[in-house]
């Protein structure tokens, strides 16, 4: 313990936080045990106890920050209303991915299985946040669009849990590019599937999206209503049917996206 002992008391915590955050995130709260968290650090369990009072207050700590982090990037993807909707769904899904990228141990410590001591704090509750937020952009949307907003609190539910579940499976298989998956999921959540594009882009955000900013001489950049309309999709060649109700919301055509 001699080499160990040269950290600082904030160094040791933050090693003990690095340790638990891969054992968390490899085996979930349950199979960890104190032993084998002071083991990977090469420490004695009294350390892990001095510092965190057991591995149930370790792992607060490491839920905690992945939280804020993760609330953060989500909070600051929304948190500008008034520019294009296709542009704030690009933006979410592109943050979520990110974090994911970047933080794979700690987004897996989150949706792991964990205990049910703080409900609160836990990753549904977040979502539960997130989806407010989209349901309120969404309300706004649809009423400036003269729509019924009966069904926004379900496709709020709708974005979030797609976008999730769907970075949830690329966690574990990375196959293709975050700007890849982030425009498969907002094609299919802003055509919906009887307008699928066959080679869907990011129309605003993304290194591509970029490229043809500089390319358009900015004009992108600053695009407040109405997307490119070559990279929308040719589809449909009929309207979309309609029920009657005026729960439907009517499919927009590319002028309009």
């Amino acid at each position: 313990m001699a080499h160990s002992s040269r950290m600082t008391s904030l160094q040791r915590r933050e090693q003990l936080i690095a340790v638990g955050r891969s054992l968390f995130a490899a085996k979930g709260f349950e199979a960890v045990s104190v032993e084998e968290i002071a083991a990977h650090a090469k420490v004695s369990k009294p350390i892990v106890y001095e510092h965190f009072g057991g591995k149930e207050g370790l792992y607060a700590v490491i839920v905690d920050r992945e939280m804020r982090a993760l609330t953060s990037v989500l909070t600051a993807a929304l948190d500008d209303p008034d520019v294009h909707p296709r542009r704030i769904v690009e933006r979410t899904a592109l943050a979520l991915l990110t974090y994911i990228e970047e933080n794979a141990e700690g987004f897996q410590v989150l949706v792991r299985d964990s205990p049910s001591t703080d409900p609160s704090g836990s990753f549904s509750s977040l979502l539960g946040d997130i989806s407010l937020r989209v349901e309120d952009i969404l309300s706004e949307t649809f009423k400036r669009q003269k729509l019924s907003v009966k069904g926004v609190p379900y496709y709020a539910q709708m974005l979030v849990g797609m976008t999730v579940f769907t970075g949830q499976y690329w966690a574990d298989r990375p196959k293709v590019s975050k700007e890849q998956l982030a425009a498969y999921i907002v094609d299919l959540a802003w055509h919906g599937l009887s307008r699928l594009n066959s080679k869907p882009q990011l129309l605003f955000e993304g290194a591509k999206a970029e490229k043809r900013q500089r390319k358009d001489g900015g004009v992108a950049a600053t695009e407040s209503s109405e997307p490119p309309e070559s990279d929308e999709s040719v589809e449909p060649t009929e309207p979309a049917e309609s029920d009657g109700t005026d729960e439907a919301v009517p499919e927009a055509s590319p002028a309009t996206d």
